[in-house]
């Protein structure tokens, strides 16, 4: 038989025995064992970094449940007469708990929850085998922290705040955990339902908007909580039964998570796993920001701002600023927390209504940086305008101070009510706006951990020694720039000298936002003490 009449009357390739398709489990370990063999870590050095972690953890736990239990032995007693805008503890601790809820639904939406990044988003995908068997470890993995987080956080609040019994601590926190955990597995229904994760953060986006208004809303009513409702172990079983029937849901309906989401939420997933892991608060907001954008805009803005090079710069980043609903909600609700804490008696004491200022501020101020931020990251628009690098920086300050004033007017007019002057206190926050202004330019144009030097070993790894200078610029200008406003909470009343000093301050700090120089202030000093002495020895 000749090789025409082989490849014209039969098969050209020989029969062979297909072997079965593996199962997922398999594909799963195989993928492990690959990556294990890589790897030069040991059984003991992960255990050795296990046992580190688990440690440091519980040092943390430990540290602010004392905290916390030392700041309500400080506390001042309820008084016997109330004002009409009074709010009790244990209102503002509901209030927390609903915002914790909305911001457990929003990062659920905006990871996943359930997603499969890099090379599983790759390979796993496109094989021939049960998808359920491949996505369960990962539809377990933000549930089961979601309800660790959740329950630690609520059993500091309930223990550390509220001093309640140790069964009702327990109850509490188990309750939370099942809370969180249902709310993240809800999430996976709705994405399996092929529900946006837009749509999801939105929810939760909402839901924490609306939990400080109607605090705000009920205390000018007058109405207040007396105690935080305690669940019984009936309902936590409830709870329970109710947490494994939505597992149960969420795994029968792997198979039918879209492929798209499963890659973008792992994508996400993974950059914000490494922002944290490096320490970086700016990649981590691009990395939430862009995981619930809109991959197209219903409608276009004319920027008919936009007459020339500056303009154009602070339209851009008030565009930015805009259409991003998580910072909108993270400002307005920043705005808020100083009226709630000014409405507790026992948290309205001169420190209690200055950390609400300076933790309620510097997380507005985070929110109105965004365009900075992604400047430092892609600086075309910067280098494309015909503006000099000083500039540049001090146009994006121009969105920052105008969110900020807005900020300003309302956290300081509550803090007037609480001071008895509300004109002058109003005029103390204006004036300390430039500050906050400086300290979104400074803390996203500031430069990156230096990888290449000396590296401390920490439970999050192994991190630069300078990390610690890197991140505090900005809040070293937050920190040395208000100094006017701490002595005039602290001193609860406002004198002329302390408005000359902050205006001083605020030039200041915006001076120093706009240099373009690199290195701590330090450095910059010594540098020019040694530039000093070399021009001395010519």
């Amino acid at each position: 038989m000749s090789e025409d009449d082989q490849l014209d009357g039969g098969p050209a390739v020989q029969p062979f025995q297909l072997s079965p398709i593996p199962r997922a489990k398999s594909i799963r370990k195989y993928t492990a064992q690959a990556a294990s063999v890589r790897s030069t870590a040991t059984i003991g050095s992960l255990l050795g970094d296990v046992y580190y972690a688990v440690i440091s953890i519980a040092i943390a736990i430990g540290i602010a449940l004392g905290a916390s239990q030392a700041m309500r032995v400080a506390l001042p007693p309820e008084p016997d007469i109330s004002s009409p805008w009074n709010l009790s503890l244990a209102s503002l601790v509901i209030v927390i708990l609903i915002a914790l809820a909305g911001v457990v639904l929003s990062l659920a939406g905006r990871l996943g929850p359930v997603g499969a990044g890099g090379a599983e988003a790759a390979w796993w995908l496109g094989l021939p085998v049960d998808r359920r068997g491949l996505l369960r470890p990962a539809s377990r993995r933000l549930p089961v922290l979601a309800g660790l987080v959740a329950a630690v956080i609520v059993a500091l609040l309930d223990a550390g705040l509220l001093a309640d019994a140790g069964s009702r601590v327990s109850r509490v926190a188990v309750a939370a955990a099942f809370v969180a955990a249902g709310i993240v597995l809800l999430a996976g229904v709705g994405q399996s339902a092929s529900v946006s994760r837009r749509a999801i953060a939105f929810v939760g986006d909402v839901l924490l908007f609306l939990a400080p208004v109607a605090a705000v809303v009920l205390a000018g009513l007058g109405w207040s909580a007396d105690a935080v409702p305690s669940p019984p172990w009936w309902l936590v079983a409830a709870l329970l039964v109710v947490v494994a029937a939505l597992a149960f849901l969420v795994d029968s309906r792997l198979a039918r998570m879209p492929e798209k989401t499963l890659r973008e939420s792992g994508s996400v997933a993974t950059q914000a796993a490494g922002a944290v892991v490096s320490m970086d608060s700016r990649e981590l907001g691009r990395a939430l920001t862009d995981g619930a954008a809109a991959p197209v805009r219903r409608w276009t803005s004319r920027l008919r701002t936009a007459r020339g090079p500056a303009t154009a710069l602070i339209t851009a980043d008030l565009a930015v600023l805009r259409r991003s609903a998580r910072h909108v909600v993270q400002l307005f609700v920043a705005a808020l927390v100083p009226v709630l804490v000014s409405t507790v008696p026992e948290l309205a004491s001169p420190f209690g209504v200055l950390l609400s200022i300076l933790v309620a501020g510097y997380v507005a101020m985070s929110a109105t940086g965004e365009g900075a931020r992604r400047a430092e990251m892609a600086p075309i628009l910067d280098r494309l305008l015909p503006i000099d690098a000083q500039t540049v920086r001090r146009l994006r300050m121009v969105v920052p101070a105008g969110a900020m004033l807005l900020w300003s007017v309302v956290a300081f007019a509550a803090v007037g009510r609480w001071a008895s002057d509300v004109p002058n206190w109003i005029a103390l926050g204006v004036i300390s706006t430039p500050v906050w202004a400086a300290a979104a330019v400074r803390s996203s144009y500031r430069p990156a951990p230096d990888w290449g030097g000396a590296l401390v070993s920490t439970p999050m790894g192994a991190l630069p020694t300078g990390v610690a200078s890197v991140l505090a610029r900005g809040p070293d200008v937050v920190v040395l720039g208000l100094l006017p406003v701490w002595i005039a909470v602290l001193l609860r009343t406002i004198n002329t000298p302390l408005m000359t000093a902050q205006i001083v301050l605020s030039a200041i700090a915006v001076a120093v936002a706009s240099s373009i120089k690199k290195g701590s202030l330090m450095e910059r000093m010594m540098d020019a003490q040694e530039n000093a002495k070399a021009g001395a020895a010519r």
